[in-house]
């Protein structure tokens, strides 16, 4: 089994106990700063429209309500969509079940064009050159894709090097019954990604711990590279 077929199958797995953690308040990094780094990234551009790729259970979504005109959270977990689609009373919500792929497969697919896209700690893959492309061809003219990833910070004494890492949940309040394969990028991977997607970073900021002043996340806000 590849780590992308093992990565599809562990949210399957895990969903449920994801769904607590995010709702439970029992995710850390969460609490400390990532969360409202996140919504401070989207709350300064005041989309509109909005996409959130790998919306997982909908946190984004019902935390933003109806502070967005359009909101779309697409998942590739069947299992997590239903979980965002349990009524909150927002009217601009929609929660669909779409893989990435299919995204470069179906340009009529989430189609927008939206003001702003979100990947929050949902780039997990090896290869997502043809997702931030498709992602590219749904933004407005002058949109922005806003990405919130993990800190190299956070590989301790490990090697910094690109490569596919293990999460196994210790931190969290409540047990997990899996753990989950995810694909690391050292920031210049990040940039060449990004570049060769067509995309261009336009600002860089690293959510700091309260008490530790270390980062907590990465997070790249890409717009659309013109054309030289």
């Amino acid at each position: 089994m590849t780590h992308e077929e093992q990565l599809r199958r562990s949210w399957d797995a895990i969903a449920e106990a994801w769904t607590e953690a995010v709702r439970g308040g029992g995710i850390p990094s969460r609490n400390l700063g990532t969360n409202q780094a996140i919504l401070s990234a989207i709350s300064k551009r005041k989309p509109p429209a909005l996409l959130d790729v790998g919306c997982g259970e909908g946190w984004l979504g019902h935390t933003l309500g109806d502070a967005v005109e359009s909101y779309l959270g697409i998942d590739g977990c069947e299992t997590l969509i239903e979980r965002g689609q349990e009524p909150t009373g927002a009217t601009s919500l929609r929660f669909q079940a779409l893989r990435y792929e299919h995204l470069s497969e179906d340009p009529s697919l989430a189609a927008g064009p939206w003001d702003t896209i979100v990947c929050n700690f949902s780039l997990l893959s090896e290869e997502i050159v043809p997702l931030l492309s498709a992602l590219r061809q749904r933004l407005a003219p002058e949109g922005r894709l806003v990405i919130q990833t993990v800190h190299s910070c956070f590989l301790g004494d490990g090697p910094y090097v690109s490569g596919w890492r293990s999460e196994d949940f210790a931190a969290m309040a409540t047990p997990f019954p899996a753990a989950m394969p995810w694909y690391f990028r050292t920031l210049s991977d990040w940039i060449k990604e990004i570049l060769a997607a067509g995309l261009e970073v336009v600002e860089l900021t690293e959510p700091l711990h309260p008490e530790t002043q270390k980062p907590l996340s990465l997070l790249l806000e890409c717009a659309v590279r013109p054309a030289r």
